[in-house]
């Protein structure tokens, strides 16, 4: 356990997860170049990311099962084949029907990989370094996305589509390569406690998913993650181009502020974790919240928003990949070791979800602005700012779902843990008000 040779399989599955982060996100840089090959609306284009997204979501709670069962080095180089099959199918792609069945091989590879990388890592190592590795991981495998924005976007615009995308699938190829070299199966330690508590009623999938903690991961995952999910996916990198007008180098730049962001804050938030394990909810809904708050501005400026307000929120919007990682490490913790990756594949569907409702949604309404704008007299601008400004907004309706979804399942965490361990945890702000009372120094008397 925490070996070097822990930190070598550590780094051949997170270098399979970077490999599949760049697969998830390039048809997003790549969206406005296929409504052009593809001749379709952006519904249609939506659809397709949609459709690659709803495999991934469906296939979290079986790839977890499998995990459990028959290891994580296996899945995590199977989906590095299905990923260069699909992408090497997408490069030859005339129709929309070929791109579809192509994102539809990715989707499936892609959901091979994260959650089998991540329950990997109780095998090799152990202790409060865990929930960082899971920081660590997301954070490494972000550098996909600025490999999608700028080498993979550069060859795209340079060479065009085909090129682009065979280029994609050699990645994957070298990912299977690194795979065979350094993945294998840990050690799993159970100790006497875990093996003497292990009931029938406690063993399989329903289990899994009927403990309050996986469902609280579920929600947390699906605030946090939907919108990364929808912009690094799909709708960002149209959202810069088309919406605001940028050029693809200063596109390129502020999009990879996602993966900045995520870097910054990944440690931050992994310590936070490990040092707070009651408030992780709280710090779900803070950071989520908050980068709410700051895409409201970016929607409401007018008559466009300054550079700098975009590209802070492009960086805000990384911290809520961390953020979205804490609904897998509350899974995680509420179950036994042998759960862990049904409980993790069941959590990690939720900013899928999230983000796959919110890709159909934005696609859907752009169309019919678009058609509202031409029945009033106006010139067709499918990817029009205004345009954006009103389908954005589906966004907020799935947080608001979000968070009553997470706040209902905290509660019945809470009181599971209380019944279970006899622990309480205040409200955050009877926390904080002790917490600053302990702080204060005491009166001295003259």
């Amino acid at each position: 356990m925490n070996s070097a040779r822990s930190w070598v399989v550590f780094a051949g599955g997170a270098f399979a997860y970077l490999i599949g982060v760049m697969q998830r996100t390039s048809f997003g840089v790549a969206g406005v170049d296929a409504t052009d090959r593809f001749a379709v609306s952006a519904a249609a284009i939506s659809v397709v990311a949609v459709v690659q997204i709803v495999v991934y979501a469906v296939l979290q709670i079986p790839v977890g099962v499998l995990a459990d069962r028959v290891g994580a080095p296996p899945l995590i180089i199977a989906g590095a084949v299905t990923m260069a099959v699909g992408q090497g199918l997408l490069a030859i792609s005339g129709g929309i029907g070929l791109a579809l069945l192509a994102r539809i091989l990715v989707g499936a590879g892609d959901a091979l990989t994260f959650v089998s990388v991540i329950r990997l890592l109780p095998g090799w190592f152990e202790g409060r370094i865990l929930p960082q590795l899971s920081q660590w991981v997301g954070m490494t495998g972000q550098l996909g996305q600025i490999v999608s924005a700028l080498p993979f976007a550069f060859v795209l615009h340079l060479q065009g589509w085909t090129p682009a995308f065979l280029l994609a699938a050699a990645a994957s190829v070298l990912a299977v390569v690194v795979g065979v070299a350094t993945l294998r199966r840990g050690a799993e330690r159970v100790t006497t406690a875990e093996i003497r508590t292990i009931e029938p009623s406690e063993l399989g999938l329903r289990a899994s998913f009927v403990r309050p903690g996986t469902q609280l991961g579920f929600w947390a995952h699906l605030l946090a993650g939907t919108v990364p999910t929808m912009l690094g996916i799909l709708w960002g990198y149209p959202f810069l181009t088309a919406g605001l007008g940028y050029d693809p180098g200063a596109a390129s730049g502020i999009f990879s502020l996602m993966v900045v962001g995520t870097f910054v804050s990944g440690p931050i938030v992994g310590l936070l974790v490990a040092r707070h394990p009651l408030r992780r909810s709280d710090l779900v809904l803070g950071i989520t919240w908050g980068v709410y708050a700051l895409w409201a501005v970016v929607l409401l400026w007018q008559p466009q928003p300054p550079l700098w307000l975009v590209a802070a929120l492009f960086l805000a919007v990384g911290f809520c990949g961390p953020a979205s990682l804490v609904g897998l490490d509350v899974a995680r913790s509420s179950n036994p070791r042998h759960a862990y990756g049904s409980a993790t594949g069941i959590a990690n569907t939720g900013g899928f979800v999230g983000g796959f409702i919110g890709m159909l949604l934005v696609g859907f309404v752009l169309d019919i602005v678009d058609e509202v704008r031409v029945a009033g007299g106006a010139a067709s601008e499918l990817y029009s700012l205004d345009g954006f400004r009103i389908a954005f907004l589906s966004a907020y309706l799935i947080a608001i779902v979000g968070t009553v979804g997470l706040l209902w399942k905290r509660t019945h965490t809470r009181r599971r843990l209380y019944e279970e361990s006899g622990i309480v945890i205040a409200p955050l702000w009877v926390a904080l008000i002790s917490a600053r009372g302990r702080k204060r120094p005491p009166r001295v008397r003259e």
